[in-house]
């Protein structure tokens, strides 16, 4: 099944403590053939770009850029692997990687919402 993620909202129901996205945090997903977009902010992210492509299966690679509530510029990659709940909706399984600060790893999960 193709997955197209334009006009979809996703919340954050889970993330590594290292994490800056919280439940509060919507992304908006826009695409484009195979291009994804998203604009996000809520909890401590002020405001977040991300760019990602989207393969045949409907993962997700993408690199992000935040400004958080500290007034620090976190830069990010970010891969996403979907799965289609009962409802139809779509969960994201997360692993990311941030390319400022610490450069540390984490996990998390976002579901349409």
């Amino acid at each position: 099944m193709k997955i197209n993620y334009n006009n979809k909202k996703f919340r954050p129901v889970k993330n590594t403590l290292n994490g800056e996205t919280t439940e509060e945090t919507i992304f908006e997903y826009k695409q484009n053939g195979n291009i994804l977009s998203s604009e996000y902010s809520g909890g401590k992210i002020l405001k977040g770009h991300l760019i990602g492509l989207v393969d045949e299966n409907g993962n997700i690679e993408m690199r992000y850029h935040q400004v958080n509530d500290k007034g620090q510029l976190m830069t990010g990659i970010c891969f996403s692997k979907p799965e289609i709940l009962m409802d139809g909706k779509i969960r994201l399984h997360e692993k990311w990687e941030w390319t400022s600060g610490d450069k540390s790893k984490g996990k998390s999960t976002i579901e349409e919402c």
